[in-house]
């Protein structure tokens, strides 16, 4: 008891500070980033769910998913830079821009409650029953404007839910492309889509101004993409595949639960 009673003046200087915020939400970044660059989707859904519990400031939680998430994106559109066929990727464009100015008036007319539970459970039925089953690929051909509606679906859940390119994605998989041939389409799609919402919302908000502080978590969501196209080019078509329906469930879960 007396060497216990010596020790306690040292108590003061032992004590372990608390892990800093902006190290928690820098490794959930780098963590979302290299599951979200080894499928080419679902980041801000895999992130939202976990940062929105250590950044109570919405605005500076979609920020730091943004900043993030470009960054990811352009990474990896330039590690495909060589696959990418435009020819395939200008439907699903311009289908997403001309339906965004819809996406964002819905965002602005709806609660979220209404609209993001059932696309999250929807995702969830969808990814299980792919899981469970044989692919379901559609016969060969264009499809350009099947192609522009999805890339309008896109643009409407991209502002609602943060998904502009969940559509894209399902859809390129039961085109039958090998997985290269799937991210030289959705991948571009996306980024396209986040630089055009991110001026759109400038426009409509110029006063939300982007914190500068926020864009150093792009630097682990770069180490992220580079760790996720390494795993990427070690699947074959069908784990890719399986991880694609994986992650449809994840993010699906993620939404449904927000």
């Amino acid at each position: 008891m007396a060497a216990l009673t010596e020790l306690q003046w040292l108590a003061p200087y032992v004590q372990m500070d608390p892990v800093p915020r902006w190290l928690v939400v820098s490794l959930i970044v780098l963590l979302a980033a290299t599951v979200s660059s080894t499928v080419g989707f679902a980041f801000s859904a895999i992130a939202g769910a976990l940062i929105l519990h250590f950044v109570p400031n919405g605005v500076e939680a979609v920020q730091i998913m943004m900043s993030a998430s470009i960054g990811i994106q352009a990474y990896s559109v330039a590690g495909l830079w060589r696959s990418i066929r435009w020819s395939r990727c200008v439907p699903f464009i311009l289908g997403g821009v001309a339906a965004l100015p819809f996406g964002i008036l819905l965002l602005l007319s709806l609660q979220p409650q209404i609209y993001v539970g059932a696309i999250g459970a929807g995702l969830v039925v969808y990814g299980l029953f792919m899981l469970l089953r044989r692919p379901w690929v559609l016969e060969s051909g264009e499809r350009r404007a099947s192609d522009a509606l999805v890339g309008a679906l896109g643009g409407i859940t991209g502002p609602l839910a943060a998904l502009p390119g969940t559509w894209a994605t399902i859809w390129c998989g039961m085109r039958g492309w090998d997985k290269v041939a799937q991210r030289a389409v959705y991948q571009p799609y996306i980024l396209v889509m986040q630089l055009v919402g991110l001026g759109a919302l400038f426009v409509l908000k110029p006063h939300s101004a982007l914190d500068l502080g926020v864009l150093a978590y792009a630097l682990p969501g770069l180490a992220g993409a580079v760790i996720g196209l390494r795993f990427f080019h070690g699947l074959t078509d069908l784990q890719f595949q399986r991880l694609i329906n994986l992650a449809l469930v994840a993010s699906g879960a993620a939404l449904a639960f927000k």
